[in-house]
C-alpha cells in the first residue's frame, strides 16, 4: 500500500480531516533565492530556541524562524529542542526539581532527564535556556542563565514585532515534536497548535507547519498554512512503523506526500548524487534540506578547513553547492551565512 493511501485511511480513522490539495500559497523571501530558515532561531550564535536566537537570526537576514513545539503538563506549547530540557535549561541545577528527573520511554527509546509535560509553564518559566552544545559552541556558553523558555504565542508574537521593525514579512515554522507520543499521553499537539494559528490569524505568508510524522501534518489540514513533510536517514516516521524515508522519498512516495503537503524536508545528504530534488519538484514539492551548519564536524570533509573539529570550514562553498542544486529553502544554525551566500 502506498504511503498517501495508508496515511490518509490512519488519519480517517483518528477521526481527522485530511487535505486533497497543497496549499497553493506558500512563504518567501523577500529577495530573489532560496528561503533562508533560522533553525531555532540562529541556534550558530546564540543558545536556540530562545527570544535572543530568533531576534538574532532576523536581524541577520533570516526569512523564517523555527520554533520546536512540546507540552507542559498544564498543556500549552512552549519550544525546547526535546521534551527532555536537561540540555538546553538549567533544570539539573534545580535542587527544587530534582525528583522529577525520570526515566520515559519516547518514540520507542528510553530517555532520563526532565520532561516539560511534567511541569507546568509558571514552573518552566523559573528555569533559564543553556547552549545544548557547549563543546562545539563554547562561545554560546556566556548567554547561559540569561533567558527564559518561550511559548509559541510568544514567539508568534516576537515574529511580528520583528515583521514591523524589518520591514518584512517574518514567518514562524513550528514543528511537531513527538506527536503520536504526545497523545498518548493525553497532550496532543495539534489542536493547541491549530487553536493558536487561527487565534493569531497567521496566513500561508506567516506560518508553515513541519512535522516528521505525516498523521500529524493531516491533523492540521484546513487551516490554509503550508505543511512541510520532514524526512528523516534512517528509519522511518513513527506513526507509520511500517513505511521508511527511504520509501517516501521514491517518486511514488513524494506524489503521496504531495496529497497532504508542499514541502519536503531532507537532511542534505539525501539530495547528493541522487534525483530526489529533481523527483520531489515533479511533484510539485518544494525542497528544503536541513540542517547547515559552519563548524567542520557538519561538513562535508571537502569543505572541512584546518584540524580542530569544531573549528569552521568552508560553509559558503556549502551553501553554493545546494543553491547551484536548485534548493527552495535551507534550515541553517547560521543564517546570516546562508544570506551572505545567497547574495552570491
Amino acid at each position: 500500500m502506498r504511503l498517501g493511501r495508508r496515511s490518509l485511511l490512519l488519519a480517517a480513522a483518528a477521526g481527522t480531516a485530511t487535505a486533497a490539495t497543497a496549499t497553493p500559497a506558500v512563504a518567501a523571501p523577500r529577495g530573489s533565492g532560496p528561503v533562508v530558515i533560522g533553525h531555532r532561531g540562529a541556534a550558530g550564535w546564540r543558545p536556540e530556541h530562545t527570544a535572543a536566537s530568533y531576534t538574532h537570526a532576523v536581524q541577520t537576514g533570516a526569512d523564517w524562524i523555527e520554533p520546536d513545539l512540546v507540552p507542559t503538563k498544564d498543556h500549552v506549547l512552549v519550544v525546547r529542542h526535546e521534551n527532555e530540557i536537561s540540555q538546553t535549561t538549567d533544570v539539573a541545577r534545580r535542587p527544587e526539581f530534582a525528583g522529577r528527573r525520570t526515566t520515559k520511554t519516547v518514540d520507542g527509546r528510553s530517555v532520563t532527564g526532565w520532561f516539560t509535560e511534567d511541569f507546568t509553564l509558571a514552573e518552566l518559566k523559573t528555569l533559564r535556556a543553556v547552549e545544548r552544545l557547549p563543546q562545539v559552541r563554547n562561545r554560546n556558553t556566556v548567554f547561559d542563565g540569561r533567558e527564559e523558555v518561550m511559548t509559541f504565542q510568544e514567539v508568534v508574537a516576537l515574529a511580528r514585532r520583528l515583521s514591523r521593525a524589518h520591514g518584512r514579512t517574518i514567518a514562524v515554522f513550528p514543528e511537531t515534536k513527538h506527536p503520536t507520543y504526545f497523545r498518548s499521553v493525553g497532550l496532543p499537539l495539534e489542536p493547541k497548535l491549530a487553536a493558536a494559528i487561527r487565534r493569531a490569524r497567521l496566513g500561508p505568508r506567516e506560518c508553515v507547519v513541519q512535522s516528521f510524522e505525516p498523521t500529524s501534518l493531516q491533523r492540521m489540514a484546513g487551516l490554509g498554512v503550508p505543511l512541510w513533510q520532514a524526512l528523516g536517514t534512517t528509519g522511518g516516521p513513527y506513526d507509520l512503523p511500517t513505511t521508511t524515508y527511504r520509501d517516501m522519498m521514491t517518486p511514488d512516495g513524494l506524489a503521496d506526500i504531495a496529497q497532504y503537503a508542499d514541502w519536503i524536508g531532507p537532511d542534505k545528504s539525501s539530495l547528493v548524487g541522487t534525483s530526489l530534488l529533481a523527483d520531489a519538484h515533479a511533484a510539485g514539492l518544494r525542497v528544503g534540506p536541513y540542517t547547515f551548519r559552519a563548524e567542520n564536524q557538519f561538513l562535508p570533509a571537502e569543505f572541512r578547513r584546518g584540524t580542530g573539529s569544531s573549528d569552521f570550514g568552508d560553509a559558503f562553498a556549502e551553501y553554493a553547492l545546494y543553491y547551484r542544486m536548485g534548493v527552495d529553502a535551507v534550515v541553517t544554525d547560521f543564517p546570516d551565512l546562508a544570506v551572505m551566500a545567497r547574495r552570491g
